[in-house]
């Protein structure tokens, strides 16, 4: 219909995605416009459809979700994000509205809780899905948020962070960042300084207590 909302979901898991779109599709007033496998289909994606809303995973190859965020953002586009992922943290909540995202919806409560998100972005609210700690949402509501301690992190610390928290190696981290090691190292230097961690154990430790994972 011409009044639907228009809508392209991302997501690297072809039978998730699939599934989220059959949801998606079943909504009244609702039109799923297209399906990307990644960050720079996604990209491509939004440029070829225009769609309303971008249903946004935030781990993806390629192109993470907060790094496909920044470009849509750079390139002024007008399409709202909703972030769908597996990361049930509020770090990665704060990490994802603060690059501009109107929502944040968690895959273990999507079934639910995807298509009233759709609809709340659509409408330029903010959605923060119901599994996320509530004071998060009444922050984000009040335009008042609290920045966790990992949250003093750019995107690319926070990245790292995690790489380091599931157990990576600095060089293995620096790979899969398609970045240097010596630019990791950098990022490691300015993490540990802003956490006041003193060594690699106390990162993983941190990670970990924190639940930030790549």
């Amino acid at each position: 219909m011409v009044n639907d909302i228009r809508v392209l979901l991302a997501d690297d898991h072809v039978m998730m995605r699939e599934g989220l779109a059959t949801i998606i599709a079943a909504a009244d007033g609702i039109t799923v416009v297209g399906q990307a496998d990644g960050g720079v289909a996604t990209l491509a994606g939004v440029e070829e459809h225009k769609p309303d809303v971008l249903v946004l995973d935030y781990s993806m190859p390629d192109l993470d979700g907060p790094a496909v965020m920044s470009q849509l953002t750079a390139n002024g586009t007008q399409t709202r994000v909703l972030f769908l992922t597996t990361h049930e943290n509020i770090h990665y909540a704060h990490k994802a509205m603060a690059a501009g995202a109107l929502g944040f919806v968690v895959k273990s409560g999507a079934l639910h809780e995807l298509v009233g998100a759709i609809r709340v972005v659509h409408e330029g609210g903010r959605y923060v899905s119901s599994a996320l700690d509530e004071q998060l949402s009444q922050q984000l509501g009040q335009g008042e948020l609290t920045e966790p301690t990992a949250d003093r992190l750019s995107q690319r610390e926070f990245q790292l962070l995690g790489h380091l928290g599931q157990g990576h190696s600095l060089q293995e981290a620096a790979e899969v960042m398609k970045v240097s090691e010596s630019t990791a190292s950098t990022y490691r230097a300015r993490l540990m300084k802003k956490l006041q961690l003193k060594n690699t154990a106390q990162i993983i430790r941190f990670a970990i207590e924190n639940g930030i994972t790549a």
